[in-house]
C-alpha cells in the first residue's frame, strides 16, 4: 500500500524535471548579469564576439538543465514552517481529547496551543494563545516545563496544593518532535512542542492513607489484648503458679481478651469480604421486615439483660428490596446492638420501618433505630463510620466494641445503594436512619424472596 508523503517531504510535482523555459525564468537575473558581463568584455576588453556568444550559450544550457537543489530545500523548509505554525492538527486534537485527564499542548515559548475538554472543565478561562503559566501556576511544574524545553527529556513531577483543600497532583511533561525538523534546519534536537498531562492523585493518596491507618490501628488493637494475654501467661507460669484464686481470675480475664481478639479479627475479615464485593450489587429479593424482626428476636436476651425494651413498628405487608440477607442482618444487628449498649440508660430502643415522607425518597424504605441514652456530641457525627473511630474509647472497650461496626454498616449500605444518616443531641439520645431502594425502584428484580 502506498504511504502518503511526509509533511516535510518534497512534493511529487516538484521532484519532476521542470521545462527549460521555467528554469530560464527562474535564472533570469543570473542570465542578465552574464549578458552584461559578456557585453562589457567585448567592448572594453575587446574579447572576440564569437567567444562571448559561446560563453553565453554555455550559461543558458546550464540554467536550463542543471537540477534545482536550492528550490527543493526551500520547499521543504517552507512546508515545515507552515506545519509548525498550524500544528496541532486534527489527529492530535482528537487524541488529546480522548484522554481522561487534563492535557495541555504548548510550544517552546510556553504558549498554549491546545487544551483538551477535561482541562477546560477544570481550568476555567484557559484558551489557546495564552501563556501556560496563566493556567498552571505551580512553580515546580513551570520549572520542569522549562527544563524539558531546554533538554528535550521527558519529566514527571508531583506537587501538593493546599488551597482551597489539600490536593495531590502528578504531571507528565513530554517533548514532541515534528518529523525531520532538526535535520532540515541544522539545529540542536530540541522539542518543537510540549505535552503536559496532569493527574489528580488525591483520591489515591486518601485511600493509601486509609489503608496505612487501618493497618496501624488494627495492629494496635490486636497488640493490646495480645500483650495482656502474654502477661497473664507469664504470671501464671511464675508467681501465680500455685495460687488457685489468682489463676481463676487471670483465666477469666484472658478469656475476655481472647474474645476481644476474636471479635476484632471477625470484623476485619467481614469488612474485607464486603470490600471485595463493593461493586457487585445484590441480585436477590429479600423481605426487610422479616430481617428486622429476626434480628430483634435474636437480640431480645441481650435487651432483657440490660433492662431495655425494644419497641418494634413494622408494616403489615412484606417490605421487598434487593439485597443480601446476611449482610442486611449484619446492618440491623450492629445498629440495634449499639443502641442497646450505648443507650441502655434510656430503657427503650425504638425500631421502625416506613416510607419516608419526603417526595425525593418516595421509592425507598427507611429503617430507623433510636435510643434514649446520652447522645453523641455533634462534632463526632461526621466520623462515626471511620474505621476504629470511637467517641469514648474506654466505654467502647467496656462494651466489647471493636470500632468497626459502623464502618461495616457503611460499606454494606454502599453496596446496596443505600445511605446512613445519624441524628443526635447530647442528652437526647441518637437516631440512626438507613434508606434502601424499594422493590418498585429496581428493574429486572427476581420475584422470589430469599429465606
Amino acid at each position: 500500500m502506498t504511504q502518503p508523503p511526509s509533511p516535510i517531504e518534497e512534493p511529487a510535482e516538484d521532484r519532476q524535471a521542470a521545462s527549460p523555459l521555467t528554469r530560464l525564468g527562474e535564472a533570469r537575473w543570473i542570465l542578465l548579469f552574464a549578458f552584461a558581463a559578456a557585453a562589457g568584455a567585448v567592448i572594453v576588453h575587446e574579447v572576440p564576439l564569437t567567444t562571448a556568444l559561446l560563453a553565453m550559450a554555455a550559461i543558458v544550457v546550464v540554467a536550463c538543465f542543471v537540477p534545482r537543489k536550492s528550490s527543493s530545500r526551500r520547499v521543504k523548509l517552507n512546508a515545515q514552517r507552515e506545519i509548525r505554525r498550524m500544528w496541532p492538527g486534527t489527529g492530535m486534537k482528537v487524541t488529546v481529547d480522548a484522554l481522561p485527564t487534563p492535557c495541555f499542548v504548548a510550544d517552546g515559548r510556553g504558549i498554549t496551543r491546545y487544551v483538551n475538554k477535561q482541562a477546560l472543565s477544570i481550568y476555567e478561562g484557559v484558551k489557546p494563545g495564552d501563556p501556560l503559566s496563566f493556567s498552571l501556576r505551580a512553580p515546580s511544574l513551570l520549572e520542569a516545563f522549562d527544563r524539558v524545553c531546554t533538554t528535550g527529556e521527558a519529566e514527571k513531577i508531583s506537587w501538593i496544593e493546599k488551597v482551597p483543600t489539600e490536593t495531590w497532583y502528578e504531571a507528565h511533561i513530554s517533548p514532541i518532535y515534528m518529523p525531520g525538523s532538526a535535520g532540515l534546519e541544522k539545529m540542536p534536537s530540541l522539542p518543537d512542542f510540549i505535552l503536559v498531562v496532569i493527574q489528580d492523585l488525591t483520591e489515591n493518596r486518601r485511600l493509601e492513607r486509609m489503608r496505612t491507618d487501618f493497618v496501624a490501628n488494627a495492629s494496635h488493637e490486636l497488640r493490646t489484648p495480645l500483650a495482656s494475654l502474654t502477661g497473664f501467661i507469664e504470671t501464671l507460669q511464675g508467681p501465680a503458679r500455685n495460687d488457685p484464686e489468682a489463676r481463676d481470675r487471670f483465666l477469666s480475664i484472658m478469656l475476655d481478651q481472647a474474645g476481644r481478639m476474636r471479635r476484632l479479627i471477625d470484623d476485619i475479615l467481614s469488612l474485607s469480604r464486603i470490600e471485595l464485593k463493593a461493586h457487585v450489587r445484590p441480585a436477590n429479593a429479600v423481605d426487610l421486615s422479616e430481617i428486622v424482626r429476626h434480628t430483634t428476636d435474636a437480640l431480645s436476651p441481650l435487651a432483657s439483660d440490660m433492662g431495655v425494651e425494644i419497641r418494634l413498628q413494622l408494616p403489615d405487608t412484606p417490605v421487598r428490596i434487593r439485597g443480601d440477607r446476611d449482610e442486611l442482618i449484619q446492618v440491623t444487628e450492629n445498629l440495634i446492638e449499639n443502641a442497646l449498649k450505648y443507650g441502655h440508660d434510656g430503657k427503650f430502643v425504638d425500631v421502625g420501618l416506613e416510607r419516608p415522607q419526603a417526595p425525593q425518597d418516595a421509592l425507598t424504605w427507611q429503617l430507623s433505630v433510636r435510643d434514649y441514652g446520652e447522645g453523641i456530641p455533634r462534632e463526632h457525627l461526621p466520623r462515626l463510620t471511620e474505621r476504629f473511630y470511637r467517641v469514648d474509647v474506654e466505654s467502647s472497650r467496656a462494651m466489647k466494641g471493636t470500632g468497626l461496626g459502623l464502618a461495616i454498616v457503611k460499606h454494606i449500605l454502599t453496596r446496596h445503594r443505600g445511605r446512613l444518616e445519624v441524628e443526635s443531641e447530647p442528652g437526647q439520645g441518637a437516631t440512626f436512619k438507613v434508606s434502601l431502594p424499594a422493590m418498585e425502584n429496581v428493574e429486572g428484580l427476581p420475584e422470589k424472596i430469599s429465606a
